[in-house]
């Protein structure tokens, strides 16, 4: 599969999956607001699909490439280590120092009293789907449309019950319905950005391939673990959002083990 084709699939696989999150915030139209349990349980179903993603369609391929790159299994897996330390530091870094706010936890970055809460949670949003995205751009590495395919899935399927819980949390600081379904819809439109870059890295530097599988995993851990875990922790739900997160995780096993 020439460059050009894996970049072009990478966009759209990751625009589909952008897509599927103003799907879940056509939800705002019928729902008025979720219960607490009800968007901890959902949030974590995506948390798990999300983590599950990471291994099996970034982490595992990436140590592949690597070892048959170096010609040593060693080498590889300190490569995709190395990019998956930098890919969570990088997230980190943007998170200290962009303003956003989260619907739960609150505001987080430097203070930023001339922006307005809503611009704020579309930061923070964005924040978490550009990662997805990249991730989606590089599952295509290497021409490998199954694995591609199978995170489009995955992420696509979590970003469902993630537009419907972001567009319900802005009609509950007041905007309107058809307002917090187009700004839910355009956050995911963040992820056809990720993806673009994702899949033009791995496809003119090669050799970057596994460095960069590394790298969005890393990202997506760092989502994971410092944003989605303890949100869907605080409320008294921990046992919920647990199982939650392992039904996910199943699922996306599932699709990659059956797709992939």
């Amino acid at each position: 599969m020439s460059p050009s084709n894996v970049i072009w699939l990478g966009f759209v696989a990751s625009l589909l999956a952008g897509l599927a999150t103003g799907l879940g915030a056509l939800g705002v139209f019928f729902v008025r607001k979720l219960s607490e349990k009800l968007e901890d349980g959902l949030l974590s179903v995506a948390a798990g699909i999300m983590l599950a993603a990471t291994f099996f369609s970034l982490l595992l391929p990436g140590i592949e490439y690597a070892e048959a790159q170096f010609a040593s299994r060693e080498i590889g897996v300190v490569v995709v280590i190395c990019g998956l330390l930098l890919g969570a530091v990088t997230l980190f870094l943007i998170h200290r120092l962009v303003p956003h706010e989260h619907f739960v936890t609150g505001l987080e970055g430097p203070e930023a009293a001339a922006l307005s809460r809503i611009w704020l949670f579309v930061i923070a949003i964005t924040l978490h789907n550009l990662p997805e995205g990249m991730a989606v751009g590089v599952g295509f590495a290497g021409g490998n449309w199954n694995n591609g395919f199978t995170l489009a899935t995955g992420i696509g399927i979590q970003n469902v019950p993630e537009g419907l819980a972001v567009a319900i949390s802005l009609l509950s600081v007041g905007y309107s319905r058809s307002g917090a379904f187009a700004i839910a819809l355009l956050t995911g439109l963040v992820e056809p950005i990720g993806g673009l870059f994702g899949s033009a890295a791995v496809s003119l530097a090669a050799p970057l391939m596994p460095f960069t599988l590394g790298f969005a995993a890393g990202a997506m851990l760092f989502i994971i673990s410092d944003e989605i875990i303890p949100e869907t922790h605080r409320r008294g739900y921990e046992n919920l959002a647990t199982f939650s997160l392992l039904a996910g995780f199943a699922l996306m096993m599932y699709l990659d083990a059956t797709l992939g």
